[in-house]
This record gives C-alpha cells, structure tokens and sequence, in this order.
C-alpha cells in the first residue's frame, strides 16, 4: 500500500486559492501522508515518495526550462510523477491547440506570431472579423501577460506588448463575447473519467476568468455534449492523465470549442463537488496499484 506522496507546489500560495487540502485529507485519513513540496526546493529527495502529483506550481512559467529540469530530476527517481513529463511536455506549449484542430476537434480560432509587432496586431481584426482580440503567451498561466485589445487600443499599448513579446512566440485569438456574457465552463477529469464541471464567469470589465482576478466560480451540471466533447479532446493526450480539465467557450454559432487543456496544474474546484475529493483520491490509489 501507499504511504507517502508529494503535491508539488510552489513556494507560497498565499495569492492563490487551492483545494488540495480536501483530498490530502482524504488520502491521510486513508493512511498516506501528504508533503507539499515546491517544486524550487533543492533540498529535497524525490527518492522518499512513492508518488508526486503536480498540484500548484502556479509561477513555474516564470522558469517553464528550470521547471522541466525539476521535472525531468522526478521522472528519474523512484517517485512516479503525474501527469507524466511526457504530457507535461506536450501540454506546456499552448501550440498543442493546433493538434487538436488538426484532428477536428474545434478550437477558439488562434494564429501563432512569433515576436508580433504593432502592424500584425492590427492585422489580425481583419484576420479574425472582429474588433477585439485577445494576445497571451504560449507558455503561461494565470493570465500573465494576457492583453485584451480593441481596435481603438493605442499605440502606446500596442508598442509595449510588441517590446514585451519580443523574440517570444504568441498566441493571439479572435475576443469570444459569451466569455463575459455567460462565462466559460471547466469540465474535470479523474483517471480520464468525467467528474465534475464549474463555469467561470469574470467579474464585470474583466475577461480573466481565474479567481485571483474576481471571477464567479459555480457548480454546473453540464449538457452531455459537452462532456462527449472533451471526451474527444483527450483523446489525442499521448499518455494516460492522472487529471485534466477542459475549459470551453461558446462561439458565436453557438457551437462549444477549445479555450485551454489544462493537464499540468489546473486548479480543480474540488469544494464545488461533495465526493470529487474522495473521488480524485481513489483515482490516486488506483494508480498507484
């Protein structure tokens, strides 16, 4: 049996909500201690657990190279990593959402620019058909460096994205109204089963649907399309997931698409479900079998 496992998380969650703490209670009251270990420290000796989970390393984009080296360290000790450094890999770079359109699953319309400038920014409301776009960085999370522009956006504005996304590569979308009319929904796997769903609706003025920025987090029960649907969209997932969380927005046409696949440290609402705690820690044991 199981005795000891890590949640890799990050040096201080002190900005951020977490619900870890709900199945670590479950796995404890089970008989398997928790650590939560940042994934910075460079004391500690992945050797002693039998287990780590990628929880909460919600800066690691800050160091997304340093953060695979850690990862990398893991994988080669006698800890199983979840997910595997092979889909943390694939996951890490939001270009994986060209993967998935290729295989005909429907994403929010995206265009890769490496080192945009003022002029393709401009460009791309005519590309898109739409007078607002949204610019965020291929590796990050949180809404780092995530722009929303309108055509009358200065160029004061556009000059300092342009200086800040030099030599980087960057992901740049048509604006989806229904993120701020309706919100946009997360749909949470465990073991690659369906467990549970939220939607995510900004505050008002705001598009960033992360709880750190204001937004409305509430327990949703979604239509089965929906979750046949991001059934597919893990479909392509190289390896098998120990979680994941599919976060969809409504097009204008109204059908449901891509926004992120989230498979390295989604936050997964487990207080917005009675038994996803209890139900996320019998995936745990069940893969540690």
């Amino acid at each position: 049996m199981m005795s000891r496992i890590a949640f890799l998380t990050m040096d201080s969650l002190a900005e951020f909500v977490s619900y870890d703490e709900l199945v670590a209670d479950c796995l404890e009251a089970r008989g398997i201690q928790v650590d939560n270990v940042s994934w910075r420290s460079r004391t500690v000796k992945w050797d002693a657990y039998e287990m780590v989970i990628i929880r909460s390393p919600w800066d690691y984009q800050q160091a997304a190279d340093d953060f695979i080296t850690v990862l990398e360290s893991i994988d080669a000790s006698a800890a199983v990593l979840w997910n595997p450094l092979e889909v943390v890999r694939w996951n890490v770079r939001k270009t994986y959402l060209q993967e998935l359109q290729d295989r005909g699953i429907t994403i929010v319309p995206t265009q890769f620019v490496q080192s945009p400038t003022v002029s393709q920014m401009r460009g791309m409301f005519e590309v898109f058909a739409s007078d607002q776009i949204v610019i965020k960085p291929v590796v990050g999370a949180n809404a780092n460096d995530t722009f929303w522009l309108r055509q009358d956006s200065s160029a004061a504005e556009l000059q300092q994205i342009e200086a800040l996304y030099s030599r980087r590569l960057a992901l740049l979308q048509p604006f989806i109204p229904s993120v701020t009319e309706y919100g946009e929904t997360s749909l949470i796997f465990f073991g690659g089963e369906y467990s549970h769903s939220v939607l995510k609706t900004p505050q008002t003025g705001d598009f960033r649907v992360q709880e750190e920025h204001g937004s409305r987090i509430q327990s949703i029960v979604p239509n089965p399309a929906l979750i046949e649907f991001s059934q597919r969209v893990l479909a392509p997932i190289p390896q098998r997931t120990l979680y994941a969380r599919v976060d969809l927005v409504e097009l204008p046409n109204g059908q449901p698409a891509v926004m992120e696949l989230e498979l390295i440290e989604p936050s997964l609402y487990l207080s917005y479900d009675a038994d996803s705690a209890a139900r996320f820690a019998d995936v745990i044991q069940r893969f540690s079998a």
